[in-house]
């Protein structure tokens, strides 16, 4: 079970409902949630957002907070972009406090910790690897599929090290110890690999699902 809400002040409690309430506002001008509308869209967005829900179940922690699981948002983030990504985190995160497997206190600084700083990390790498990298099939499974999902989780790793420290909940040496290492490498190295042949995959056989991948930009005449 996740007991952040246990560990972290109220004030920090109030900021992630503040920031979680202006992404919400964010997504819905966004107009990206008028994808959804596409019944096939919707099916496929649903199916992922249970398969993530499914592969947060397989979890476990050294102390209340510092929980080490496999996140599957990179991939999330590849298939239907940051907005609908962030929203399926937070839609397993509210998921998993229904269930018993979360604390509703704490569904805001959760959601930006563990779905909304991994999706911008994706989002920020896939559009820099875009930009400044030719566009080639290795480049983007390796780039996004790989280098990109270790980035992520190394980024929350990292920023629940900062948070968990700068509140108080336990002393820096003891997260640097054991947690920072296991969160920040072991996992990412895990995350890379899933999340990198998850996309390779879907790049052979099932293209269409990737809404950052184009046939003819990465494959064609290459």
């Amino acid at each position: 079970m996740n007991f952040t809400a246990l560990v972290l002040p109220q004030s920090l409690h109030l900021f992630g409902w503040l920031g979680l309430a202006f992404l919400g506002w964010r997504w819905l001008v966004s107009g990206d949630w008028r994808r959804l509308a596409q019944p096939a869209r919707l099916n496929l967005f649903l199916g992922a957002t249970v398969a993530v829900l499914a592969l947060w179940q397989i979890r476990t922690g050294v102390k209340p907070g510092l929980a080490f699981h496999l996140y599957g948002i990179s991939a999330m983030t590849l298939m239907f972009g940051f907005w609908r990504a962030s929203f399926a985190g937070v839609l397993v995160l509210l998921a998993n406090a229904v269930f018993g497997r979360g604390n509703p206190v704490a569904l805001g600084i959760d959601a930006l910790l563990q779905a909304v700083l991994p999706a911008a990390v994706s989002w920020g790498v896939f559009r820099l690897l875009e930009r400044h990298l030719p566009n080639h099939f290795f480049i983007y499974v390796l780039g996004n599929g790989f280098f990109g999902a270790a980035l992520a989780v190394a980024a929350v790793g990292l920023a629940t090290t900062a948070l968990m420290a700068l509140a108080g909940a336990y002393p820096l040496d003891y997260l640097l110890t054991q947690y920072t290492p296991y969160a920040a490498l072991l996992l990412a190295w895990a995350e890379a690999f899933s999340t990198g042949m998850a996309i390779t995959v879907m790049a052979v056989y099932r293209p269409a699902w990737l809404e950052t991948f184009d046939d003819a930009r990465y494959i064609q005449n290459k």
